[in-house]
């Protein structure tokens, strides 16, 4: 693959190899539009009309486009985007107004599009400019109660992570487990844990335990640096709980923290010790395994 300098370049080039000539056709005399006059109307139509010649297929990504797209921009990852939202994404990319004009027309986007144009839009935040000043739109998108929109924003996307205060980020860590998302696929997840967060998890899943509900596993990856006595009767309840996932989850937690009283709890489960490892239990499988089962 010959090197791309920008995004917006690596963008087309994935389109080039997945969609039709018509569309791109299309697609470049909108892109010139939007280049040279920098008419909001015109972006405005093309970014909806984009549904009329680009399709919802997944992008299925190669690892060496994988590699390029993490080159351009640390963390940017695509492997879960479609063609239509890359086609929308390129075209956002090259809208040229001014900075004013930009946030003006691209926040009425956001505040109009539909549920599919709001997904490109925000998984785009960590492309584009004025990525600072589009801070509160993020954290208000993370508001959401429409699961395509709020993963875009909380799932392989690094701008929370970069960008988030800490109490805007343990917020949507929190609803990410109260919505039931693979947190495994939150980025920066381990370096941002906190206490506070970690005594947020610890309190939702008391209330989901006196509501007869249970936890979903991923959740006691949060306290792992920051268990102590209190925490540690919340992971002996998961450690010996009757749910294998939950197990798995209670003894990695425990084999990951440094609280000596934590490892005491792990002399009655060597077999799942020789497995984590072995790499054959980690955060990641088990939060697979987790979304398999509700599936």
């Amino acid at each position: 693959m010959q090197t791309q300098n920008k995004p917006s370049d690596f963008l087309l080039d994935l389109l080039q190899k997945r969609a039709e000539k018509s569309s791109l056709d299309w697609l470049s005399k909108q892109v010139e539009k939007v280049q040279q006059e920098a008419s909001p109307t015109k972006f405005f139509l093309a970014f909806s009309q984009a549904s009329r010649f680009f399709k919802k297929d997944p992008l299925n990504l190669s690892e060496a486009e994988k590699n390029e797209a993490s080159s351009l921009v640390a963390g940017f990852d695509a492997s879960h985007w479609d063609v239509l939202q890359t086609a929308r994404t390129y075209l956002l990319l090259n809208y040229s107004a001014e900075k004013e004009a930009w946030l003006k027309s691209v926040n009425q986007l956001f505040e109009t599009g539909d549920l599919h144009e709001q997904q490109a839009l925000y998984a785009a935040l960590p492309l584009i400019p004025y990525q600072e000043e589009m801070l509160s739109r993020a954290i208000e998108g993370c508001r959401t109660n429409m699961t395509v929109v709020f993963d875009a924003i909380a799932l392989n996307n690094p701008y929370p992570k970069e960008r988030f205060p800490e109490a805007n980020w343990n917020q949507m860590v929190l609803k990410s487990i109260f919505m039931q998302r693979p947190i495994y696929r939150i980025q920066g997840l381990e370096e941002r844990r906190n206490q506070a967060l970690a005594e947020i998890a610890s309190d939702f899943a008391h209330e989901r335990w006196a509501a007869g509900r249970p936890v979903m596993p991923e959740l006691w990856r949060l306290v792992v640096p920051f268990l102590n006595e209190h925490l540690l009767e919340d992971l002996k309840k998961v450690i010996f709980s009757e749910d294998q996932l939950e197990v798995e989850a209670g003894v990695l937690a425990a084999y990951q923290s440094d609280f000596a009283p934590a490892k005491d709890l792990l002399k009655s489960f060597q077999e799942i010790i020789s497995a984590i490892e072995y790499g054959e239990i980690s955060w990641q499988k088990i939060g697979k395994d987790f979304q398999e089962k509700r599936a």
